[in-house]
This record gives C-alpha cells, sequence and structure tokens, in this order.
C-alpha cells in the first residue's frame, strides 16, 4: 500500500504539472500552483522532483513514451507499404486529437532544455521508435514498394505535414479535427515514400 500511495502521489504531481503548464506556460507555472493543484506538500515535491523542469522533463519523457507506444502499435510487418503509412498517419492524427493537452505539450510547449539531464533516456525511446519503423520498413524497401530514403527523411515525409496541419489545430488557428484530414495527408505521404511503379492493395 506504502509504494501504491507514493506512486500515486508521482502521477498527481505530474498531471498536475501537465495541468499548469497547459494553463500558463512552463515560464507562468510555479511549484506552488503544481503542489496546489496536486494537494501535496512542498516536501512531497521536492522528494519527487528537484526542480519544475525536473518534473517538466520527466513528463515529456513519459507522454513521449506513450505517443511512441501509440505509432509503434500502429504496424507490424504484414503491412504493405500503403497500408503502413495509411495506419503510421493515423496513429499520429488519432493520438493528437484523443490527447490534446498531452500533445499540445509535447509539440507546442516542452522545449529541449528541459530534458537536458534525461537526454540518455530521450535517446533511447527515440531508437525504440526508429527501431519499430525500420522493422516494417527495410524490407518494403528491399522488395522495392517504398522509395530508398534515410530514416530521419522517410518520418518527415510521414508525419511532418500531419504534425504542421496538427499544431495549428493544437494553437487554436485551425478548429477543424485534424482526423478529417486523414485522406488527404495519407495520399499526399504514399505520393511522397512509397515507389511509383508500386500497385497498391488495401490500403486500410
Amino acid at each position: 500500500m506504502r509504494a501504491e500511495k507514493v506512486a500515486t502521489a508521482r502521477e498527481d504531481l505530474l498531471a498536475a504539472g501537465l495541468a499548469v503548464f497547459d494553463r500558463d506556460g512552463f515560464e507562468g507555472a510555479t511549484v506552488a500552483a503544481i503542489r496546489t493543484r496536486a494537494r501535496a506538500s512542498n516536501g512531497s515535491f521536492f522528494h519527487f522532483f528537484g526542480s519544475k523542469k525536473e518534473l517538466a522533463g520527466t513528463l515529456f519523457l513519459e507522454i513521449l513514451a506513450r505517443y511512441h507506444a501509440a505509432v509503434i502499435a500502429a504496424i507490424d510487418e504484414s503491412c504493405g507499404a500503403p497500408q503502413g503509412v495509411t495506419r503510421l498517419i493515423r496513429a499520429h492524427l488519432d493520438w493528437v486529437a484523443n490527447n490534446r493537452r498531452e500533445a499540445r505539450y509535447l509539440f507546442e510547449i516542452s522545449r529541449s532544455e528541459w530534458t537536458e539531464e534525461l537526454r540518455g533516456a530521450q535517446r533511447a525511446q527515440n531508437s525504440r521508435l526508429a527501431e519499430a519503423i525500420e522493422r516494417w520498413r527495410a524490407p518494403l524497401i528491399a522488395r522495392g514498394e517504398l522509395l530508398p530514403m534515410t530514416a530521419t527523411l522517410f518520418f518527415s515525409q510521414i508525419i511532418g505535414p500531419a504534425q504542421i496541419f496538427c499544431r495549428a489545430w493544437l494553437s487554436g488557428r485551425d478548429r477543424s479535427d485534424p482526423r478529417d484530414q486523414t485522406d488527404v495527408l495519407t495520399a499526399c505521404a504514399i505520393r511522397a515514400v512509397v515507389a511509383p511503379d508500386y500497385k497498391p492493395g488495401e490500403m486500410a
């Protein structure tokens, strides 16, 4: 029970941090505001986190892990080229639309300097995502279904345009649900990364 209470207290502080950062921004947020929302004492806060910045970095890594898990779950090695591209874009758009506060934090609010002390953990997470994508992508490149390009360029072609559109929605500049543009974004991505002479099968 003791361990459960400790875990709950930590999770409450992270949830409170997300809410306060979303409302006030990082600069405007205070440890006192986070503690108040979490109903935590000063001692409890500093038991888990050495500073507001440390909490922000930890929160970034936890949200990033959940986002990566959603993307990785979207594909497997049985997916063909168009099908995999479609699933990756849908996974990104669905996660953003269903987790707006977390997406705003990950893509709009967070800053790289918050994770300086957690850089190794961030690299490890990014590597796991890249390896999962490559397990699906490499055979398709070998068979000529996907155009050969670096992993970074591939991901920028798949997620980049969707990400730009989602940023407009997250910031309030565009009010339409990002998922409404799934078909257009998918068609553009397929043209960018799928071999032009490939005959696509079922895309769903």
